[in-house]
């Protein structure tokens, strides 16, 4: 086995100093469709790292705000006081769709659609469902690519490995030796892009996973809090209509 790396470095003509041969040394020397190959993986590999981490700090904050936004509403009396602090909870998805609700509120109650309630109801009702969809494609966004890199990266991969048996098998057929110099350059070449391809997708896996966790929490949180929103709008317009209604006798 110890005469198998000079053998090899002598494929690859560095034969100068054997001990010192790299991973790097044998990228290098590798076909250009397999090293184009490698070149993509690694792309995707940084890409998803980088949306990872981003992805990781904006869902983190979101979760933290909404959960003070909640406490907040639930301890304030007043929603025009919610409304004024929920400027501090713009990362905050249920904060948005607070706001969203609480405009459209404002025209239920201004007199602009004053005496239609299942109206008002109605159109705070899309008004709500509005804003928590858009806060929940903001949430998923970016995360597609992680799904992608993982559905694809071993398929990449494994495209690479078998150029690289490919050029393995065509160095026997025209030497006719089957020996490790003649076919040890090109299974390596293929074992690293078979390597590579799983070093990109299983985090990606990982994280993408995690990630739709993580949303459909905050979606949750979000269509509950649209309810309670709503049940409050509607009990406080029944009160409104008895208060009215007794006052008239």
């Amino acid at each position: 086995m110890p005469q198998a790396i000079p053998v090899y470095l002598a494929a690859v003509g560095q034969t100068e100093n054997p001990t010192n041969v790299g991973l790097l040394d044998i990228i290098f020397h590798a076909h250009p469709v397999v090293l184009g190959t490698l070149l993509l993986l690694v792309v995707m590999s940084v890409t998803c790292g980088a949306i990872i981490l981003h992805k990781a700090r904006v869902l983190r904050q979101a979760t933290v705000q909404s959960q003070a936004f909640l406490e907040l509403f639930w301890r304030s009396k007043r929603l025009d006081q919610v409304y004024e602090q929920a400027e501090k909870y713009r990362l905050s998805p249920v904060a948005e769709v607070f706001k969203a609700g609480y405009v459209e509120l404002s025209k239920l109650t201004s007199g602009e659609q004053r005496g239609q309630m299942d109206l008002g109801v109605d159109n705070l009702t899309r008004s709500l469902r509005k804003a928590a969809s858009v806060e929940r494609t903001g949430l998923e966004s970016l995360t597609p690519f992680l799904a992608t890199t993982g559905s694809t990266a071993p398929f990449i991969g494994l495209f690479g490995t078998v150029v690289g048996i490919l050029l393995a098998f065509q160095k026997i057929g025209v030497t006719g030796q089957a020996t490790i110099q003649t076919v040890g350059p090109d299974i390596a070449h293929a074992l690293i892009a078979t390597a590579a391809g799983l070093v990109a997708a299983i985090p990606a896996v990982m994280a993408y996973n995690y990630f739709n966790a993580r949303i459909r929490i905050l979606n949750s949180d979000m269509e509950n809090f649209s309810s309670d929103f709503l049940n409050i709008v509607k009990r406080h317009f029944a009160a409104s209509q008895v208060s009215h209604g007794n006052a008239g006798r």
